[in-house]
C-alpha cells in the first residue's frame, strides 16, 4: 500500500561519520543534480542533507530513522532531534525553485532536523543509489536549501553534547584507546587538548575500563585498550560534566 506524505513537513537528517584513521568528523551527503530536458543545461548541481516527507502514520522519529536506513542501512544508531526550521523562504533561492518544480514539492515546507552518531566505517557507499559522500564538517562543498544552517546548528549542539553526556563513544570502536578518544573530542572541537592531563582526567574515570588487551598490527608500541560502560556510567552519572577540557 503507497503511503500518504504530509506536503509540507518534512525530517532532515544530518548523518555524523568519524573516520578514526584521518581523525576526521564527516558528514554524509547527497548529490542533487538537474539539467534541462532539452537544451541538456545543468540547472542544479550541488548537495544536500537526506530527508523526506512525513508519511502520515509515522512519528517524527520513524520518519528520521527511515531516513537513515535507506541512505545508509543502518538501524539503531544514536539520534537526537535538535531543532525545527521554518522560516518562510527557507526554500525560496532560485536553484531550490527549481528543483521543488521539479519533484512538485511544496515550497512552504517545515523541516525537523535530527542528527545522527555513526562509524564512516560502518557505510558502504559503493552501491549507494543516492551517490553520497562523506565531506568533513569543517569543509563542506555547495549545499541546497538551507542545508548549511542545519548543519551548523547539528554541529554546535553536538560540541555542547560530548561534553556533558557519553556520546562520543558512538562514534568510536568498542575496544579504543586513549589517544584516540582525544583525538576524536579534538576533531569534534576543533581545538588542541594537553594529552597528560586529558589521559589522568579520563582513566580515572570509572566507566573508562581497562582491558588486558593491546592494539595489534601496529607499527609503533601498541597502547592499552579499554572500554566504556554504559552501566558503570548510569550507576554513576550526575548533572555534570562528562570530562573537562
Amino acid at each position: 500500500m503507497k503511503q500518504e506524505k504530509i506536503l509540507n513537513i518534512s525530517v532532515d537528517c544530518v548523518v555524523f561519520g568519524y573516520d578514526i584513521n584521518t581523525k576526521s568528523l564527516n558528514v554524509l551527503l547527497i548529490k542533487r543534480f538537474l539539467e534541462s530536458p532539452t537544451k541538456k543545461e545543468v540547472l542544479v548541481d550541488d548537495y544536500v542533507l537526506t530527508g523526506y516527507h512525513v508519511y502520515k502514520n509515522e512519528t517524527l522519529g520513524d520518519t528520521a530513522s527511515r531516513v537513515l536506513k535507506e541512505l545508509t542501512g543502518l538501524t539503531n544508531q544514536y539520534k537526537k532531534q535538535f531543532k525545527a526550521f521554518g522560516n518562510p523562504d527557507r526554500l525560496l533561492n532560485p536553484k531550490d525553485l527549481i528543483w521543488i518544480e521539479n519533484e512538485g514539492f511544496n515550497p512552504r515546507t517545515i523541516t525537523i532536523a535530527y542528527y545522527f552518531l555513526l562509524k564512516t566505517e560502518d557505510v558502504d557507499l559503493k552501491a549507494n543509489k543516492h551517490k553520497a559522500k562523506w565531506f568533513p564538517v569543517t569543509d563542506l562543498p555547495e549545499l541546497g536549501f538551507d542545508h548549511e544552517k542545519i548543519i551548523a546548528e547539528a554541529y554546535e549542539d553536538l560540541k555542547v553534547k560530548c561534553l556533558s553526556e557519553p556520546i562520543i563513544f558512538k562514534l568510536l570502536p568498542d575496544k579504543f584507546t586513549i589517544n584516540e578518544v582525544q583525538d576524536l573530542y579534538q576533531s569534534i572541537l576543533g581545538i588542541e587538548i594537553d594529552n597528560r592531563n586529558f589521559r589522568r582526567k579520563l582513566i580515572n574515570k570509572k566507566y573508562i575500563i581497562a582491558l588486558d588487551e593491546k592494539q595489534v598490527g601496529v607499527s609503533k608500541k601498541p597502547a592499552q585498550l579499554y572500554i566504556f560502560s554504559m552501566d558503570v556510567y548510569r550507576k554513576m552519572f550526575q548533572k555534570n560534566y562528562l570530562i573537562s577540557i
